[in-house]
């Protein structure tokens, strides 16, 4: 009989080892055949990721000593072990049970006994074990150089931020307008029993109460609705999108943006450029449950001469690779993933893009800089970098709704307006200078 608990520690050490969550989970669970058994895998996944510094904290004051490198399954176990006690709703009596049969199973038969002594050790003295008011890292549940970081670029609200990174993100919809109006697609939502409100900051986003699969939507299959995060729906938005333009989509993968803008106005040539031939695949799928066109290119959008054919363009949306901070919520992985000295190596990289890219718009063209980062330094730095090395590049600014007004550019931060964290920046070019 599979032991749910030992494949959820698995993946969970992997994700320790450098993997993401999201490509480890995924080929685990697909061998699962109950939807119940792939939920419950993923949810404890996810949720040790949340909170492993605070998990680790609360083992580290149960062990008499700290686990061998060699046992890290066995370490991440036990974790797996403490969140079903201290954050999920299994009977006490099964997460222990299952949980040292997951040690039985793992082919280390010694860890039996330790796994049954830790978690009851656990149970004992619960109130004292999960105070953890007196040690950061484990109270917000992020690294401390993250915390660290948060706490001086938003001084104000840093712990609101950190506190929006630990909760779960909500289920956000963009409902196709070539195909009907948000007011219609909430209408059919109604008469399916499906609880959902407008996202009003937006033009088409729709938030619903709880979480569906995608199979329980109606129309997505049809291509009335995709799912998307509000604050990602802003970037089609800041585009004034005219029949023929010629548009690029320099980061395109998965195609969320790509879409909507191609929904907004099917009738443009639009190129979608991804280094990565499988995330390739992702795009092509959604632009066929759509209906809608676009040319995929293969390649790294920084090596031009390797893509581009000369023309210039009308449009260029640069979702630039970054450290993913304001999205956590959806990948609590990427605290245990990213390092402090990413975030240089990354600005650099998006500035690059930047400096690469700008070239192949056309005056009087439009050039929108989006990250779903929080740390000023890969956005109002590069950004403000960028404007001062290029004289015919004009910042034109937000007059919107949303976010915060910065420098350059404007901030979303995690949880505003139920969104992800996102920046967003438009530049024009001169027609002369």
């Amino acid at each position: 009989m599979t032991n749910l608990r030992l494949i959820a520690a698995r993946i969970i050490n992997q994700v320790t080892e450098g993997a993401s969550l999201s490509d480890v989970l995924e080929p685990a669970v697909s061998a699962l055949k109950d939807h119940r058994d792939r939920a419950f895998v993923q949810a404890i996944c996810y949720g040790v990721c949340r909170f492993y510094s605070r998990l680790d904290l609360k083992l580290s004051r149960l062990l008499t000593k700290p686990m061998k490198e060699k046992d890290s399954d066995i370490h991440a176990l036990l974790l797996v072990g403490l969140y079903q006690l201290s954050d999920m709703r299994v009977p006490p009596h099964a997460a222990v049970a299952e949980t040292v049969a997951a040690a039985k199973k793992s082919g280390k038969s010694w860890a039996q006994g330790l796994v049954n002594a830790i978690l009851r050790e656990y149970l004992r003295h619960q109130k004292e074990i999960d105070d953890v008011s007196a040690e950061p890292e484990a109270q917000y549940a992020h690294p401390d150089w993250w915390i660290e970081a948060i706490e001086k670029a938003w001084p104000e609200a840093w712990q609101a931020i950190l506190e929006a990174n630990n909760a779960l993100p909500p289920f956000s919809l963009r409902v196709n307008q070539q195909h009907l109006s948000r007011e219609n697609y909430l209408a059919l939502l109604a008469t399916k029993q499906i609880s959902a409100d407008r996202l009003p900051e937006t033009e088409c986003g729709v938030m619903l109460a709880s979480p569906l699969s995608v199979e329980q939507l109606p129309g997505f299959t049809t291509g009335d609705v995709s799912v998307q995060d509000g604050a990602a729906q802003l970037a089609a938005e800041l585009f004034d999108l005219k029949k023929g333009l010629r548009v690029l989509d320099a980061c395109a993968a998965p195609g969320g943006k790509l879409t909507h803008l191609l929904e907004k106005e099917p009738d443009l040539t639009l190129i979608a450029i991804e280094k990565e031939a499988k995330r390739i695949v992702s795009i092509r799928e959604n632009l066929l449950r759509l209906k809608l066109n676009a040319q995929c290119i293969c390649a790294d959008a920084a090596h031009t001469t390797q893509w581009w054919d000369g023309i210039h363009f009308d449009r260029i949306l640069l979702d630039a690779p970054c450290s993913a901070s304001g999205v956590v919520r959806r990948h609590p992985d990427i605290k245990l993933l990213r390092l402090p000295e990413d975030i240089p190596v990354l600005a650099k990289t998006q500035l690059h893009l930047l400096q690469t890219l700008w070239p192949l718009l056309k005056p009087g063209g439009i050039l929108v800089y989006a990250t779903c980062s929080i740390f000023p330094e890969e956005n109002t730095e590069v950004a403000t970098q960028f404007l001062a090395m290029h004289p015919e590049a004009v910042e034109e600014k937000l007059i919107v709704s949303w976010g915060l007004p910065c420098i350059v550019g404007r901030q979303i931060l995690p949880g505003m307006h139920h969104m992800d964290g996102f920046y967003y920046a438009r530049f024009k070019k001169k027609e002369k200078i």
